[in-house]
């Protein structure tokens, strides 16, 4: 059986033309973005032009763009840098109770250091309304930081409609989004929706890993999280890594449309839900408002690391949950409410642009395979 890769929420497959850009960088177009010289010039150039898509990706202006390590430095320094330069706004900082890692443990340090902290916990059909973020904040909120896309169930919040009752009660507040899943997979306009900050990954649109983007909307500021250079205008110092860089712009500009993306993954999600279906021993986890390329589920009695082996033997790659958690039961999946032994047993399913409907029937085979072959032990 050929390789069935469906961990693209973990790490996708980088495009051709986005290796092509990174190695002809490291090979030819080698300067320090910042020397003075020809070589420093023309990778300055590449790294301006990728600023441009990707500021075109976000719905951003491309000043309004500094280039990280990836996600997890771009949400940190959204979260931390600006609580810490606004400290006198107030102490109250509105997430949920299922954000990625890179966002929730910094909001923990912040509960530490004397912050409150109002974590909303999704509904029993997997979501938060617009208005449960607004009716959390407080005029003495500083920050609101919620994901657009859950990395493990697929769940869409909306933040986007909940900014301007935010802006009405807590018009001090910093308010960020963590993009990462949505980026390069719906239109996102950072921009008019009015958000402060906004954070995307090269590695999960088709670009090398050790690179992401913060959006910082003009006039926002933020306290840096390592100093020493002017990079980046200071906000994010250190020699930039342009041959990422400049790939994580190819990769952008070379997405298909969203509609395209749209219609495809609608299409396999409707094939491996009907599988699916017909397995009585799986167990479905839809939030109401969901996105099409991840599908969440459960087979329990059976553990998701003797499910993920199975399959991998068979060059199946599904995953657990977060790449992040490393295999630790999930915090996402247990803020939700769900039994222990569903969270034990589940597995997510991310699809790219290159799956096809016979990897959708090869993988509900290979599950039932497992279910049958697995629950005889």
């Amino acid at each position: 059986m050929a390789e069935i890769y469906l961990d693209n929420s973990a790490t996708t497959r980088v495009c051709r033309a986005a290796a092509d850009k990174a190695y002809d960088m490291m090979m030819h177009t080698y300067g320090n973005p910042s020397s003075l010289h020809t070589l420093g010039f023309r990778a300055e150039q590449e790294l301006t032009a990728a600023r441009q898509t990707v500021a075109k990706l976000l719905g951003a202006q491309p000043e309004e763009l500094y280039f990280t390590s990836g996600g997890t430095e771009s949400n940190n320094l959204a979260v931390l840098g600006s609580v810490e330069a606004h400290a006198r706004a107030g102490k109250h900082v509105v997430t949920t109770a299922v954000e990625h890692s890179s966002v929730a443990e910094a909001c923990d340090r912040l509960e530490k250091q004397g912050y409150e902290i109002t974590r909303l916990v999704p509904d029993a059909d997997g979501t938060i309304s617009a208005a449960r973020m607004v009716a959390a904040c407080r005029p003495d909120t500083v920050l609101v930081t919620v994901m657009l896309v859950n990395n493990e169930t697929g769940a869409r919040f909306p933040l986007e409609k909940a900014i301007p009752g935010i802006r009405r009660v807590a018009p001090r507040a910093h308010i960020h989004c963590d993009a990462v899943q949505a980026a390069g997979k719906m239109p996102l306009l950072a921009d008019r929706w009015g958000l402060d900050s906004l954070s995307a990954s090269a590695h999960k649109l088709h670009g090398p890993k050790g690179c992401g983007v913060l959006f910082l909307r003009r006039g926002c500021r933020v306290i840096p999280r390592q100093i020493g250079g002017k990079q980046e205008g200071g906000i994010r110092c250190g020699t930039e890594a342009a041959p990422l860089i400049a790939a994580f712009g190819v990769a952008a500009k070379e997405l298909p449309s969203y509609p395209e993306q749209n219609a495809h993954y609608t299409m396999l999600r409707e094939r491996l839900l009907e599988g699916l279906r017909r397995l009585p021993d799986v167990r479905l986890h839809l939030p109401a408002e969901n996105v099409p390329h991840i599908v969440h589920l459960s087979v329990p009695g059976l553990r998701s690391e003797t499910m993920l082996h199975f399959l991998a033997q068979r060059e199946i790659y599904v995953s657990s949950g977060s790449a992040c958690a490393k295999g630790a039961k999930s915090p996402v999946l247990t803020a939700m409410g769900l039994p222990a032994e569903e969270i034990d047993s589940a597995l997510r399913i991310s699809m790219d642009m290159s799956n096809t409907l016979e990897e959708m029937d090869l993988f509900v085979q290979a599950l039932q395979e497992a279910i049958r072959v697995l629950a005889r032990r």
